[in-house]
């Protein structure tokens, strides 16, 4: 991490965290390459033999005796659908001070190839997710976040290779050294749902709507503490995020006057006449 995004960070008091696929892109990145690179078949028949991450270590070494090479997986990926207004939304909220993180079941490769791709790299300070390198012969190779030789997690919410509780209890931990923080967490998958109930009630979660996470709130939702904000896509996404920001960037002028923070919000949204700055 360079000086420049550690002084971000250090001065943040709004700690975003993102899911990446389902939230941030529109797809699963790991689906797109099986589909488009043309190994459906194959994952499909290996699918119930295998862990979901040595499935697709298994496919990209399928593609790579197949003479797809690294770049061939980059341009697949650098055509996975982000929508616009989301793209504004990460640039919006890195621009107005918070301290962004993802926290995926994706890999390390796909996710850095994407965000780089759009030019949105730099506005995280972290990215949790499975590791990924390129061995000697030039494959990807894909790794277990949690190793599976070591004692489990222990969460039947998520899957063996990653609680995304107990990395927001450590995401949690670290950043409450510097000071009081506010969460919001955006995610659609059940893993969420497990790192949600690690938000406490000044934080913010908001479960894409219809997926998953929502699935289990809408019967589990006493077990929430946080304040629920549901979206269903890019637009709900920006807009919904863009004003819970403003609301606490209102409350800490309160006390401290600044307006400087605020982010743009399209006023045909604001239930209220503030006025915004960029």
């Amino acid at each position: 991490m360079n000086d420049k995004r550690s002084v971000v960070v250090a001065m943040a008091r709004v700690v975003i965290v993102f899911d990446f696929d389902k939230t941030i892109i529109d797809c699963d990145s790991d689906n797109w390459i099986v589909d488009e690179l043309g190994v459906t078949q194959l994952f499909t028949q290996l699918l119930p033999t295998l862990p979901w991450n040595s499935l697709m270590d298994r496919m990209l070494m399928e593609l790579h005796s197949q003479g797809k090479t690294i770049e061939d997986i980059a341009e697949c990926l650098k055509k996975v659908p982000l929508n616009p207004r989301i793209i504004s939304s990460i640039k919006s909220a890195h621009a107005s001070g918070c301290d962004l993180r993802i926290v995926s079941d994706a890999n390390a490769f796909f996710i850095e190839t994407i965000l780089k791709h759009h030019g949105l790299i730099n506005c995280f300070s972290e990215i949790n997710t499975n590791p990924s390198f390129i061995d000697r012969e030039g494959r990807l190779r894909i790794l277990q976040f949690h190793d599976l030789n070591t004692p489990p997690h222990g969460c039947n919410i998520c899957p063996p290779n990653m609680c995304k509780g107990l990395i927001m209890e450590k995401i949690r931990a670290f950043v409450s050294a510097e000071g009081n923080k506010r969460f919001i967490y955006l995610g659609d998958g059940s893993a969420d749902f497990c790192a949600s109930l690690k938000l406490e009630g000044g934080d913010f979660l908001m479960p894409r709507k219809d997926f998953p996470i929502w699935e289990i709130i809408c019967t589990n939702q006493r077990l929430i503490k946080a304040n629920i904000h549901e979206w269903s896509n890019g637009e709900d996404l920006e807009t919904t995020l863009l004003k819970l920001l403003n609301s606490i960037f209102l409350e800490e002028e309160k006390s401290s006057v600044r307006t400087d923070q605020l982010v743009e919000v399209d006023c045909k949204f604001l239930t209220s006449s503030i006025i915004t700055h960029a």
